[in-house]
């Protein structure tokens, strides 16, 4: 029986530390926090219980898959509840668009603003669900090691039809005219972590999951996943260990031996490194011994860093919904304002999860729970006294365009930002969502899955395949386990062979 270790307790790290005991091995997670789930994390203050980072259930398909792994099924650990409507869209002319979420309505409401639309729809994401299951058979499942894993008949005869080599702003315009339409469509990219004319098309898979499959919330909130994770490792044989941080990775002769965590050494057949991937190998491996220099991160795109706002208003709020999107100010400057020229932003588009909508349990009786999230470039300066501008600018439009008072109802608010980010995920420049899904981080492009200097070390996370997201990061966890099973199962083989010859 070997002995895994797990850095860090994201779903990367839950999911690796599940497959990895599946397997029969001693499994152990190494926390820093006092409470799992890294930024799925949550909090609760005077009744409100607030999911501190995912909030969108996209996707339901691969959590599915994670839990039927192990003979469960979602509904073992939580409850699933779809949006109805989707989503809310506010424009700058005051008025706001709900996105159905049965196909029927949403062919409609295309048809309604742009002639011809239903039918462009059909064909996109029709698209759309090529690309997805493409994606999901031949792509997002392996360690991208090398570009040969990818030549195969399926891979091959569908590369052209996934426009891997078109931008997804290039691509939904050769469908809508519309302006609202093409936000719609180039929205659910912003999560990628690049404008939509640097973000490949191949990416409109996330409008078919989008619509096709639908938005769901967990009831309890996305912290339900992470409890369900966290009971589903415990019921494999996890050790949890929580306000346990790493300070260094001991290796002798490019083998991980173990963990140095408050000097003590907790020895290691194998490592599986969820923690931010920058992090692990600048603070705790030797120089010798990492995959990349400071110099390759410096040249990376990032995703977004953001502002958030944890806030309790002791009233209903009129004309949200469980999520609410912002684009009443120019979408582009704001983009370029994170990618081209970083900067804090002039005029944020913004986003608004208002769960006590859907969900009675996460706010006292007749008040609503707000998360307020402004997308801001990684590794701006922070200073709390921006946030308090930043606030008030929001909470402005949002009573302007919600037409309600909310700011003199207020009773609790939090902010949580960049150095928020590095200080409590190590993040690198203090990101929120990774690494930009560019053409040019896509695949083997991204920071590898395994370690070229230490043969037993395995990263998992938004930092390396298949990329930023809860799905992508569970897939990853899983990526990262399967590849620490192969080589022990190698190693064994090593043994019992050598045995026989003795």
């Amino acid at each position: 029986m070997s002995r895994v270790s797990v850095i860090g307790s994201g779903f990367s790290g839950l999911s690796a530390a599940c497959y990895a005991a599946a397997d029969g091995n001693t499994v152990t997670i190494f926390e820093k926090n006092e409470t799992l789930g890294g930024r799925a994390r949550s909090f609760t203050e005077q009744g409100f219980t607030f999911d501190m980072g995912p909030s969108w259930y996209w996707m339901p398909d691969v959590f599915e898959i994670f839990f039927a792994d192990f003979g469960k099924s979602i509904s073992d650990y939580y409850e699933l509840v779809q949006l109805s409507p989707s989503f809310r869209l506010f424009f700058r002319d005051g008025n706001a668009l709900d996105v159905p979420s049965d196909l029927d309505g949403l062919y409609r409401l295309f048809e309604s603003i742009e002639t011809g639309g239903a039918t462009k729809l059909k064909a996109f994401l029709a698209e759309g669900e090529l690309k997805y299951n493409i994606a999901m058979k031949s792509l997002i499942y392996k360690p991208a090691s090398s570009w040969m894993e990818y030549a195969t008949p399926e891979v091959i005869s569908g590369a052209l039809k996934t426009h891997i080599f078109k931008s997804m702003r290039t691509y939904v315009s050769s469908f809508f005219k519309d302006d609202r339409l093409k936000m719609l469509m180039e929205f659910p990219v912003i999560f990628l972590g690049a404008m939509p004319d640097k973000i490949p098309a191949l990416y409109s898979l996330m409008n078919y999951a989008a619509f096709s499959m639908g938005t769901w919330y967990p009831k309890g909130g996305m912290i339900k996943i992470v409890d369900g994770m966290q009971e589903l490792a415990k019921s494999l044989g996890v050790d949890i260990r929580t306000g346990s941080a790493v300070e260094k990775i001991r290796v002798i002769n490019k083998i991980a031996t173990g963990l140095n965590i408050s000097n003590k050494l907790y020895q290691s057949d194998v490592i599986i490194a969820s923690a931010d991937y920058h992090h692990v190998e600048q603070k705790l491996l030797d120089e010798e011994n990492r995959n990349y220099k400071a110099a390759y991160w410096d040249k990376k795109t990032m995703a977004p860093s953001c502002l958030i706002f944890f806030v309790g208003v002791n009233k209903k709020i009129k004309n949200l919904l469980h999520h609410n999107l912002f684009f009443d100010t120019d979408f582009n400057k704001h983009a370029a304002q994170i990618y081209t020229t970083p900067q804090w932003p002039d005029e944020p588009l913004f986003y608004v999860c208002c769960p006590s909508k859907t969900d009675d349990t996460v706010s006292p009786a007749g008040m609503e729970n707000l998360f307020i999230l402004i997308p801001i470039a990684a590794g701006l300066s922070d200073d709390v006294l921006n946030h308090e501008k930043y606030f008030d600018i929001v909470i402005a439009r949002l009573e302007k365009l919600c037409e309600d008072s909310i700011r003199d109802h207020i009773i609790y608010k939090k902010s949580y930002c960049v150095n928020d980010f590095k200080s409590d995920y190590n993040a690198y420049k203090g990101n929120a969502y990774g690494l930009a899904n560019t053409l040019a981080q896509t695949a083997v492009f991204k920071p590898a899955i395994l370690n070229k200097n230490v043969c037993n070390l395995f990263y998992s996370g938004q930092l390396t395949v298949p990329g930023p997201g809860v799905p992508p990061s569970i897939i990853s966890g899983k990526i990262a386990a399967q590849q620490a099973i192969k080589y022990l199962s190698k190693q064994h083989k090593k043994i019992n062979s050598e045995s026989i010859i003795r």
